[in-house]
């Protein structure tokens, strides 16, 4: 498509042992990166400031000033990529688990699904904690019940492609989930606007700089309360699913 015109956002929380890799990594694919500084400490910062100075135009560093959580550091990105005028963004974590390898295959399927979210679903390796990798399971049944539908494989995976007007037009009217409740919120909110779910399997491993961001209370709570909401949110949508479930068969 003409208009295709991708870029790649990144949320960074201090992560300023792996960041560095992860965004040669990414560099070598010829698409222009957004570091979002989601408030990091000094140390995080000198970083960033570095790589943004030595790759010149190919890197944008959007600063938050105070920290505010991965899916605003991410919506903040997507700002950024409207303002330069992309198309489409590439959103990947900053910690080292995704394969930047895999990134030309996002986006041959974004490209060719312009309408959609290209969703990554994990492929493990040994690394993965086994009380998260059963955890996810959880909120896959909540998400398939909040949907109607089997679409999105996998709602927590922070590898994917989003066209950036779609997300935009939805944060201007919605709040999102501003942690880590933010993956899931996104595409099942997308999905009730109609956006369809490619989905591409990617390898994951837990993470090359030993820091997550992850609060088991905090993040649990937030995850619960969300989807409650969602299941609240879907109900009156159910005709409309189910309309839509019927035409897709």
């Amino acid at each position: 498509m003409a208009d295709f015109k991708p870029c790649v956002v990144v949320p960074v929380y201090n992560h300023e042992h792996a960041i560095g890799t992860v965004l040669e990594g990414l560099l070598v694919h010829g698409v222009p990166v957004i570091l979002v500084d989601d408030g990091s400490s000094a140390a995080c910062a000198a970083v960033l400031d570095a790589l943004a100075a030595r790759h010149g135009e190919r890197v944008v560093l959007e600063r938050l000033p105070r920290n505010q959580g991965k899916g605003a550091a991410v919506l903040a990105g997507f700002r950024r990529a409207g303002q330069l005028g992309y198309s489409h963004a590439v959103q990947i974590d900053a910690d080292g688990q995704h394969q930047t390898a895999d990134v030309p295959k996002f986006l041959a399927q974004a490209a060719a699904h312009p309408q959609a979210v290209v969703s990554g679903y994990p492929i493990y390796d040994e690394s993965v904690p086994k009380a998260r990798l059963y955890g996810r399971y959880a909120t896959h049944v909540w998400v398939w019940i909040n949907t109607i539908s089997l679409e999105i494989r996998d709602s927590m995976c922070g590898f994917r492609v989003y066209p950036v007007a779609a997300v935009n037009a939805l944060a201007a009217r919605q709040a999102i989930g501003s942690r880590m409740n933010f993956d899931t919120d996104i595409i099942v909110r997308l999905f009730w606007d109609g956006l369809s779910v490619v989905n591409v399997g990617t390898r994951v491993s837990y993470p090359v700089d030993g820091v997550s961001h992850f609060r088991v209370w905090r993040d649990n709570v937030l995850i619960t309360r969300m989807h409650t909401v969602l299941f609240f949110g879907m109900l009156p949508r159910i005709p409309k699913l189910l309309a839509r479930k019927w035409r897709a068969n």
